[in-house]
């Protein structure tokens, strides 16, 4: 397996350029859903819900929006958007004329990726503060959480984007990974509230212990769970970032 160079960072910076160039267009999904999900979920069925692991119910959701948000930033970056520039703007060819080479631009793929999760999550703590459901002042780390799981839900998602034949074959997984994992993961209920083997299916999901930091850092509290949490989620972060490079290699220079 081949490492990537410095040079992965013009990779990233021509799509931070592109991003702030059509930041009209994709910006304002960041702030409108988010608060649409608290208000609909949170206050309007919080209403007929009782507190949830001591707390309201919208203060028990908003950690659990914060790190579904910034996988949704990740993973829509390096699956569709990805695949775009790879078979059908070609950007991939044009960049590989250059001393880039694959691994610089997975590099960089997935670093933007982690950077759109790093903006969203702040994005969305910001709004969460402003409905103060920011207890405690460790919620400030939560962008750091968003980061890595930025790295880790970009590298999965640029592992699919490697291997699927074609665009359409990213129903498969939406459909079968990322919605499930949006409501297994504990976002908007414990774990424990599900069937025993839901739980058990819950706590493996890449989602899990994203939400488990973030509700450790509004609570300010901490225990070797949270390491084990952290653990899991560089865990997967270096065996997919690790397989993406090769798989990614193969499929540019096939």
């Amino acid at each position: 397996m081949r490492m990537f160079s410095w040079r992965f960072f013009r990779v990233w910076q021509r799509n931070r350029d592109i991003f702030f160039r059509l930041w009209h267009s994709e910006g304002p999904a960041s702030i409108v859903e988010p608060i649409i999900l608290l208000l609909a979920f949170g206050m309007g069925m919080g209403a007929f819900i009782g507190p949830v692991e001591g707390q309201q119910y919208i203060s028990f959701l908003a950690p659990g929006v914060i790190a579904a948000y910034a996988m949704f930033s990740a993973t829509f970056e390096c699956t569709y958007a990805s695949y775009i520039r790879m078979e059908h703007q070609h950007t991939y060819d044009a960049i590989l004329a250059t001393p880039l080479n694959a691994e610089d631009i997975t590099a960089g793929e997935i670093f933007w990726g982690a950077t759109r999760a790093l903006m969203t999550g702040f994005i969305v703590l910001v709004i969460a503060a402003a409905f103060r459901l920011v207890p405690s002042p460790w919620a400030v780390l939560v962008p750091l959480v968003a980061l890595l799981e930025g790295v880790m839900f970009a590298s999965i998602s640029l592992f699919f984007t490697s291997i699927i034949p074609s665009i359409y074959s990213f129903n498969y997984f939406f459909t079968l990974f990322i919605s499930p994992m949006f409501f297994l993961a504990g976002v908007f209920f414990p774990l424990s509230s599900f069937p025993e083997i839901l739980e058990k299916l819950g706590r493996f999901v890449p989602l899990t212990p994203a939400v488990h930091l973030n509700r450790a850092l509004f609570q300010g509290d901490f225990g070797p769970d949270n390491l084990l949490a952290l653990g899991i989620m560089v865990f997967y972060t270096v065996v997919f970032f690790a397989l993406t490079l090769v798989t990614m290699r193969r499929r540019l220079t096939r």
